[in-house]
């Protein structure tokens, strides 16, 4: 069965993280992606290890498992397009491309004849999507951007952490490159909105997705709570800024979390912690009052807390309706019963004479599902299929393009 997006072909020229996060979702959709790398060296997270696949024989390979997290369903091409000929190359595969995703320096394309305007001139038909740490314009548009530099910039840091005043205060990033992948996300939505304006256009168009763009718009409530007083949110832990009890809570083994969004659940939550009277109690009857009040009534739930243990919590809460939940690690997320259920977890065959473990898609579409076809490539796998396949390339021309270092 063909995917969603079988009838698109995207070149993408993107590193890292943010823009073969967009490259590897559409992908899955089945479009045909073909990754353009360094020769030699490829995509800096080929490196990033360790820990590494294993090869058939149970060994480290070469690839690094950061590099299996956003490049399957893809064709790897090993192309040097600070070449003329190399850039040839790049814009003879333009010519029949759909989507060009890239994430350069403002500008960095234009050096090598292929930026927006000269490939539009190709191929008037290229939605042309740049992913930059600040965007095409602005005082900081020629600065590298990052993950990690956003996330402190961008104002998440300042809201992530324990508050000051406690042990170990202090602003922290998340523990993976969210904004990477949000950047990916939203990269994703604005090139599939482009392909279908062109359905009616002809057009493609070009598309400037920043990271701290994405990350500042992604403050959501949090923006809304500063640009509403005036006042800057504050680090809260694992509390919630606008609902209590929403935070983490001790047990008899460990730590889960309560996550009341009412004064309904707030008051079945009183019932099977033993404690009914604080549910009529005016500092705490309503989500407004435990908001002002949180500092009097979260030392009296964690008392009770701590005298069960969080499976015992789980399944109290979850029977009287109150959302609750375990604070697992990786090894019981992909144990936990649900995570198994509905298949996160699936290994692909490569081409190490192994398999590559992968987290599956989140999107189940019901008539065009997600297909897995191919496990992340190795550096220049498909080279020779491509530029055969797509540009008509004999043996001997890309024999020779590969001597003279352009492959």
């Amino acid at each position: 069965m063909p995917g969603a997006l079988s009838h698109i072909r995207v070149l993408d020229l993107s590193r890292v993280l943010a823009g073969p996060w967009a490259g590897q979702i559409f992908g899955d959709l089945g479009a045909e992606v073909i990754k353009v790398e360094r020769p030699g060296s490829g995509d800096d997270t080929r490196h990033w290890g360790p820990p590494y696949v294993k090869d058939g024989d149970g060994n480290d390979s070469r690839e690094a498992a950061y590099f299996q997290s956003a490049n399957r369903n893809k064709q790897s091409v090993t192309l040097d397009f600070t070449q003329p000929e190399g850039q040839r190359l790049v814009r003879e595969l333009v010519q029949n491309c759909d989507v060009l995703l890239e994430n350069f320096k403002v500008g960095g394309l234009a050096a090598y004849g292929l930026d927006y305007a000269t490939l539009n001139a190709i191929n008037p038909r290229l939605i042309y999507c740049s992913i930059t740490g600040f965007g095409q314009n602005g005082p900081y548009a020629k600065r590298a951007g990052y993950d990690f530099m956003i996330q402190g910039l961008g104002g998440l840091m300042s809201l992530t952490g324990k508050p000051d005043g406690e042990e170990g205060a202090g602003p922290m990033k998340v523990g993976v490159a969210l904004t990477d992948i949000l950047t990916g996300l939203y990269a994703t939505v604005g090139v599939l909105a482009a392909l279908n304006q062109r359905e009616q256009s002809g057009l493609g168009q070009h598309i400037d997705v920043a990271l701290l763009d994405v990350q500042v718009a992604c403050l959501a409530n949090q923006a809304m709570n500063y640009l509403n007083t005036g006042v800057s949110p504050k680090r809260l832990g694992n509390a919630h800024p606008n609902i209590v009890p929403y935070q983490d809570f001790p047990s008899a083994d460990g730590d889960f979390i309560i996550a009341v969004g009412n004064d309904g659940q707030f008051r079945k939550l009183c019932e099977v912690a033993g404690l009914p009277a604080l549910a009529d109690d005016p500092r705490f009857s309503s989500n407004k009052a435990r908001v002002a009040h949180r500092a009097e009534l979260t030392p009296l739930l964690r008392q009770a807390t701590v005298f069960k243990t969080t499976a015992q919590w789980v399944g109290l809460l979850e029977q009287a309706g109150v959302p609750c939940g375990p604070i697992n690690d990786l090894a019981q997320v992909f144990a936990d019963p649900q995570v198994l259920a509905r298949g996160l977890r699936i290994d692909m065959p490569n081409s190490l004479g192994s398999s590559t473990p992968q987290v599956a898609s989140p999107l189940r579409l019901s008539e065009t599902p997600v297909q897995y076809r191919n496990a992340p490539p190795l550096l220049g796998e498909h080279t020779e299929q491509v530029l055969s396949r797509h540009l008509g390339l004999s043996a001997e021309q890309i024999n020779a393009l590969r001597a003279a270092g352009v492959l």
